[in-house]
């Protein structure tokens, strides 16, 4: 059997919001290649798994070993689970088990947590509140401002559309859709170094 680490949360049995799978690995020195193409297939077989709804992968280095945290966005825990049973993940994982330092290391969290889960090693913990709330308002505020602008011709174009509880609903799920699925995790990956980096290496860069 590989050796697998899952941590999930209180609420298992929640159906009714997206939730996310993080599979953290470390790769040992000179299997990184073959590793990579191996990602590529099993990234390619998630996808075909119902409720799936995208992965984002973000590399990275541990310990002189490189890293890959792939994070995996299901429509609920039941369709998570399903995957991570399925016999098709078993015996990529059982594969490519030679290749891993730790294991094949996964973690459900509820809808929001990977926007922040730092690409290192299990257990490492999540950057300061402030960074996280600088971050959302970063990607949240241009969209308050802008979405109004853009929903404007629909919202004249109908007096319906255009009643404050409507409207309000309007730019509001469309935020919510556009920070979930599109800008919040490239946003993250982009910023992860200054995220994650140590209160140490903040204060003395060198």
């Amino acid at each position: 059997m590989p050796n697998s680490s899952i941590v999930e949360p209180a609420l298992r049995g929640s159906t009714d919001e997206m939730v996310t799978l993080v599979v953290k690995h470390r790769v040992k020195a000179g299997t990184e290649q073959a590793y990579e193409a191996w990602l590529r297939r099993i990234v390619s077989t998630a996808r075909t798994f119902p409720g799936h709804l995208g992965v984002d992968v973000m590399p990275g280095n541990s310990a002189g070993l490189r890293t890959f945290t792939s994070v995996l966005r299901f429509c609920s825990t039941a369709q998570v689970q399903e995957w991570l049973d399925s016999p098709q993940r078993l015996a990529l994982v059982k594969e490519a088990e030679h290749m891993l330092a730790d294991g094949d290391v996964t973690e459900i969290a509820d809808a929001g947590e990977f926007w922040f889960t730092p690409p290192g090693e299990a257990g490492a913990p999540p950057p300061p509140r402030w960074k996280q709330a600088v971050l959302s308002l970063l990607v949240i505020l241009p969209q308050t401002l802008l979405l109004p602008i853009i929903w404007g011709p629909v919202f004249r174009l109908n007096s319906f559309f255009g009643s404050y509880f409507v409207s309000t609903f309007l730019v509001t799920i469309t935020i919510v859709l556009l920070v979930v699925y599109v800008l919040m995790p490239p946003a993250t990956r982009l910023l992860a170094p200054w995220l994650n980096a140590s209160p140490s290496a903040e204060k003395d860069p060198q």
